[in-house]
């Protein structure tokens, strides 16, 4: 099984809550290192944490990031955005386009980037960070790039799995961040979370499943359209639920 104990990991989106508790928490089971990623890095108070400049939209800035971290055997890839409307009809086409380079393309091309490093590390690890929005269309281009991804962490995982790499995909409703700031209704603590992704990783669990809410959206995948929507046949209000 994979195992944080000695690993080196690379967070993406650290400042964030969610972030900074991939980032303690890997330290509290045992990793060596951990390269603190963002576009401006802060400070850590402690040496075992690298920070570590990173534009996750930028080819040039994941080149320069795997070059300054060529030892990594956990990539957490956490960083992610909101659009400024769920509306696919009223954003506009350049919120979109900006909304897929950070939601789908950037962990998409950080695993392509970093997938040599990871393959050549025993007990290797990619963690993307999804959301219930991967199955539930209430937020528009969002709900469409965590579809996305959601699709290319099977395509990763089947591809990494015969170089020994173990992909784990986190879903989720609203976590207590600013991101999610705007939202009414239960809230996950990041802790709560990282703390079920790591359990998961480390019993090479291929996906997380963080809350109820989002266990219950899986679970009616499985059955009729209008069920997951009433509102298409007038039954009710919209469905309101999360992002990370």
């Amino acid at each position: 099984m994979p195992s944080l104990n000695g690993a080196v990991v690379l967070v993406t989106g650290a400042n964030g809550g969610i972030g900074t508790q991939f980032v303690h928490q890997a330290l509290a089971r045992g990793a060596a290192k951990v390269y603190a990623t963002a576009r401006t890095p802060r400070a850590w108070d402690d040496e075992r944490i690298v920070p570590l400049t990173l534009d996750v939209t930028d080819g040039t800035s994941i080149d320069a990031a795997v070059v300054a971290a060529p030892d990594v055997t956990v990539l957490v890839n956490n960083a992610g955005a909101n659009p400024p409307s769920a509306s696919l009809l009223e954003v506009t086409e350049a919120d979109i386009r900006a909304n897929m380079e950070i939601n789908f393309f950037a962990p998409v091309f950080l695993a392509r980037a970093f997938a040599p490093i990871l393959a050549a590390a025993p007990g290797a690890v990619l963690v993307d960070v999804h959301s219930v929005a991967s199955w539930l269309g209430f937020g528009g281009v969002y709900s469409a790039a965590k579809a996305a991804l959601w699709s290319a962490t099977t395509s990763l995982r089947l591809e990494l799995a015969p170089k020994g790499v173990h992909v784990t995909g986190v879903h989720m409703g609203y976590v207590e961040t600013r991101m999610a700031a705007h939202a009414d209704g239960p809230k996950m603590a990041p802790a709560d979370l990282v703390t079920k992704v790591y359990d998961a990783v480390e019993a090479g669990q291929y996906e997380v499943i963080g809350d109820e809410l989002t266990a219950q959206v899986k679970a009616a995948l499985s059955g009729p359209v209008e069920a997951l929507y009433p509102e298409l046949q007038g039954a009710g209000a919209p469905l309101v639920v999360v992002e990370e």
